[in-house]
């Protein structure tokens, strides 16, 4: 049974829904939809799946993208309707002909519903029986290849009786399930089946014993055609002559003076007291705190010098010469985008974005602009970069904001310091991006303490220390082999005791699919319940992007015992000076994810950390 079948504006007001409904849906499964699919830009799927308490629903929708209208049909997912798309296509031609951008109301659609749901159960009742009934066998076909079989039975049996006398019919009969495999005639099986009778130096065929033995006369003759000589026509009287022994060298030790130390992470003065430097005075200002200067737009132009001396203006938008304008196009359809589309999947790609994201994004791309129409002299090319422009400023750009200086004031004046955890994979610099994340909110006044809780690698609780000390910043630590969890509990403890307005956790880092490890990070989170959790990624990654992020979301809501699990809030994107143009990675991981990138890493020193510019990401992507 239909649940309930809605149209709505792409503005949110709805304009009628179907009267039948019974029951109230559980849960808010429209609303979801709206944020999970339409707004994300994934509304180019087949449909959504929905579970609620106590109920679980699925949801397909269709769009007339030229008056602006969402259909979406809700039905129970255990139903499996076979005439909801038929249904959907229905209403949405009948509907666009009576809308009226002026009317709210469209009570008098209520009729004309009834029979168009009428008309696809039916239709969908007669493809159920039919597909019953099913379709007569051809005898004719299977006849056919009885005697094909047959024929190729009989060749092959001709032409091994005089090598088999022993075997006599028998291999004609174990060969049949080899030559005829779902009615197509294997070449490979025949040619397997002859390997092994192969032909002597004197033209005979060998004998059951040399079964597999390798003819060398054939060999020779077969690389003597390729005009290659082989050790093998090699004269038996000529002698090859040893190969000499390379007689290593012995070293010879530089006699120069030992090089001075060049660890100056731990200066001591001659007192032996350690000379810890302020570096607050020698890095400077955060580049968090400095606006990006955007580049004007003529930078999509280059200037190039012809042959004639003068400087030429050259168009690299790579849309500009590919397709044709279509002049007194009505209606755009699939056939038309599809080569902008492929052009576009295959630029996105090669900015690293992931290709089941780029896929994802054509086919949303595509479902936005089906229908509608086109102006005169409007370039396809343009339309569809346009609406792809719309579509990452509206993925990347957060759904929710996350302004840490202003949540770390609110947890002030609650009288518990502010939590955050740095998770993710194995060197990408969680510990590094911790420390520049420390010197930003040193800058703004707030106490910060450090809790070294990687207790699994060697030399993390050193790393971090050295950090500490530069930064003058307090530093809780247990040594090894403790259990994260319990070390992070205690620091936060510790840092409600001395002031501390902020604990930034560094744990582990882990694979994917290590369970353990990522057992022990979520037992972490759930007993610690941080204000932020933040997956630092690198930017160098493309593909295995999509793959860290969910699969750590995805082992974190399984193996949490609460039954609310806490996923990623944010993302941190490290190495991102190291990219060029590629910064696909950060589409792929915000689309997959939903959390917004929070901080960019772009170099060494403490003051290379900086915000995510939208307008560069997708002006890089696109260009």
């Amino acid at each position: 049974m239909l649940e309930q079948l809605l149209i709505f504006t792409r503005g949110g007001l709805i304009l009628w829904t179907c009267k039948e409904i019974g029951n109230a849906l559980r849960g808010s499964p429209i609303d979801t939809l709206i944020r999970s699919c339409l707004l994300e830009e994934r509304s180019g799927a087949a449909s959504y799946n929905y579970d609620a308490p106590g109920a679980s629903y699925t949801l397909k929708w269709t769009f007339h993208n030229e008056l602006g209208l969402v259909f979406v049909a809700v039905y129970q997912r255990i139903l499996h309707l076979l005439y909801v798309d038929d249904l959907l296509a229905m209403v949405k031609r009948e509907f666009s002909e009576i809308y009226d951008p002026k009317r709210t109301s469209y009570s008098d659609f209520d009729d004309i519903f009834q029979q168009l749901k009428k008309e696809a159960e039916a239709r969908a009742e007669e493809m159920k029986k039919s597909k019953q009934v099913g379709k007569p066998v051809n005898n004719n076909l299977v006849k056919k290849q009885g005697q094909v079989m047959k024929g190729s039975m009989d060749g092959s049996n001709k032409k091994n009786s005089g090598g088999d006398s022993e075997n006599g019919g028998g291999d004609g009969e174990n060969l049949k399930g080899h030559l005829l495999e779902n009615g197509n005639f294997n070449k490979n099986h025949v040619i397997n089946r002859e390997l092994p009778r192969m032909v002597n130096s004197n033209g005979k065929e060998n004998g059951s014993s040399n079964v597999g033995a390798f003819d060398v006369n054939k060999l020779q003759k077969i690389r003597g055609k390729g005009g290659k000589k082989t050790d093998a026509t090699v004269n038996k009287g000529s002698k090859v002559e040893p190969k000499k022994k390379v007689v290593k060298k012995n070293r010879v030790w530089d006699d120069s003076p030992i090089e001075p130390k060049l660890d100056f992470t731990d200066p001591v003065s001659e007192n032996g007291e350690e000379n810890i430097a302020i570096v607050a005075a020698d890095q400077g200002e955060s580049m968090m705190d400095k606006e990006e200067i955007m580049s004007s737009e003529s930078e999509s132009e280059e200037e190039d010098i012809g042959k004639n001396g003068k400087v030429e203006t050259k168009n690299k938008g790579w849309f500009s010469s590919m397709f044709q304008s279509i002049a007194g196009k009505s209606n755009l359809e699939k056939a038309d985008l599809k080569p902008a589309l492929k052009a576009l999947k295959d630029r996105l790609m090669t900015k690293n974005v992931a290709e089941e994201i780029a896929e994802k994004l054509c086919e949303s791309v595509a479902a936005s602009l089906e229908g509608k129409k086109l102006a005169s002299f409007t370039r396809i090319s343009s339309t569809v970069q346009a609406a792809m422009e719309e579509a990452l400023v509206r993925i990347l750009t957060p759904r929710r904001s996350i302004d840490i200086l202003r949540d770390v004031h609110a947890a002030q004046e609650q009288g518990k310091p502010y939590v955050a955890v740095f998770v993710g994979v194995n060197g990408v610099g969680k510990s590094t991006n911790l420390a520049k994340v420390a010197y930003w909110l040193q800058q703004h006044k707030i106490k910060v303490m450090m809790a070294a809780c990687d207790t699994f690698r060697s030399g993390a609780v050193e790393q971090l220390r050295t950090h500490a000390r530069r930064l003058q910043i307090p530093i809780f630590e247990k040594g090894y082999e403790k259990d994260p969890a319990i070390v992070a509990k205690e620091a936060i403890q510790e840092a409600s005791r001395n002031g501390s307005d902020v604990v930034l956790v560094d744990t582990a880092g882990r694979m994917q699919d290590n369970e353990p490890l990522m057992r022990a990070l979520s037992k972490l989170i759930y007993v610690n319940s941080p204000d932020l959790i933040l997956f630092v990624g690198e930017a160098l990654v493309g593909n295995d992007a999509v793959d860290q992020l969910s699969k750590f979301n995805q082992k974190l809501a399984d193996l949490s015992p609460s039954p609310n699990p806490r996923l990623i809030d944010g993302i941190l994107l490290t190495k991102f000076d190291t990219i060029d143009d590629k910064v696909g990675a950060a589409l792929s991981m915000v689309y997959i994810s939903g959390a917004p990138v929070m901080f960019v890493g772009c170099g060494q020193s403490y003051t290379d950390l900086k915000k995510l510019n939208v307008k560069s990401i997708v002006k890089t992507l696109l260009k």
